[in-house]
Parts: structure tokens; C-alpha cells; sequence
């Protein structure tokens, strides 16, 4: 990771909801078949790890990425397929290798969910490796 990533990073990046990511369809992985066409909190979630993640890619070293370790979120408004959505985050603290982001989710009418995310910095080889010795 490099010296220079520091608090105050700011990001954001947005999408158009489509029905792959509503809860209808999360739903129905598990059998279930009763949740409206909406944006899953799960989806969301799912965006905002990727925007904290792609805000401090350009600052990983060779080998390294970052993995979701803690979320934080509320998620206080639905939004429909078609809509667009947009996740604007910040980079609050560095402490060794895990990185605090304050996150903002907003669809076009709404604010649809806040909270805070931390992700780790790991070396990618020795994760995977561990997660081979895992399945072993």
C-alpha cells in the first residue's frame, strides 16, 4: 500500500438498477419468491464495497487488494429497476492496513442509505493460498 493514501479520498461511481439486483431476484436464490422488484440491500451493499474498493485501487501495491471486513449501513428507501443509483464515499481513517470510509448511497430522488464500511489490505496470493488450505 502506498505512503500516500491518506484520510480524505473521496469517490463515487453509479449504476442503473436492474433486475438481477433486487431483492426479488436475491430472494430467489434461496427459494423464496415474495420480495418486491427493488434494490437488495444486499446489491447495495455489493456497490458500495466496490466503490470503496475501486476509490483505493490506483494505491495498492503489486499483490495487493483490499476484501470487505465490516459494514456498517442502514438502507431507508427503495428504489425501483431503471432508477440510477450512486454511492459517494470517503476514505476516514488508514490504521496499518485497514481503511475506514464513511459511505452515502442516493438514488435520483432520494438519500437511500448511509453508514461506514472498513476494508483490509491483503496480499492476494497469500489469501487465495489460504483459502485453498482451507478447502483441503
Amino acid at each position: 500500500m502506498r505512503a500516500d493514501l491518506k484520510p480524505g479520498l473521496k469517490h463515487s461511481q453509479s449504476i442503473v438498477v436492474d433486475p438481477r439486483m433486487t431483492a426479488h431476484a436475491v430472494s430467489l436464490i434461496f427459494g423464496v419468491d415474495e420480495l418486491p422488484p427493488v434494490l437488495a440491500t444486499a446489491g447495495m451493499i455489493v456497490f458500495m464495497e466496490l466503490t470503496c474498493a475501486e476509490a483505493v485501487r490506483p494505491f495498492m501495491d503489486e499483490g495487493e487488494q483490499t476484501v470487505g471486513i465490516r459494514v456498517d449501513m442502514s438502507h431507508i428507501a427503495a428504489t425501483p429497476v431503471g432508477m440510477r443509483v450512486t454511492a459517494e464515499v470517503e476514505l476516514i481513517e488508514v490504521n496499518e492496513r485497514k481503511l475506514r470510509f464513511k459511505v452515502l448511497c442516493r438514488d435520483e430522488k432520494d438519500v437511500i442509505g448511509e453508514g461506514f464500511h472498513e476494508r483490509g489490505v491483503i496480499n492476494r496470493a497469500r489469501f487465495l493460498s489460504k483459502l485453498d488450505a482451507k478447502r483441503a
